[in-house]
């Protein structure tokens, strides 16, 4: 299951942490708002790790459905599939 593998990653676990209350977590944005998501280069930042690696799990991330991605410009921005982090949970508690 992919979003298994890709919740097995302490760094990709508190990047959904981080982006479920962007206000709290990254500095204001050049959009002004978080409708669209937070942008990859905050996130980068505030892992400290490199841009491939970062790139990589958010990758990672959005082919599980745990993210969705909207381009403005050169800039990705990412925020949370509740849809789908709502239907993983209920499943876990149904099964395990």
């Amino acid at each position: 299951m992919e979003i298994s593998k890709a919740l097995g990653n302490p760094t990709r676990l508190n990047i959904l942490k981080w982006i479920r209350n962007p206000e709290q977590n990254f500095p204001e944005q050049d959009l002004g708002h978080y409708e669209d998501g937070v942008c990859a280069s905050f996130i980068k930042n505030k892992t400290s790790l490199s841009q491939p690696t970062i790139s990589t799990f958010l990758a990672m991330m959005e082919k599980a459905d745990l993210l969705i991605s909207t381009r403005h410009g050169k800039w990705t921005y990412f925020k949370r599939n509740e849809k789908v982090l709502k239907e993983y949970a209920e499943e876990i508690r149904k099964n395990y």
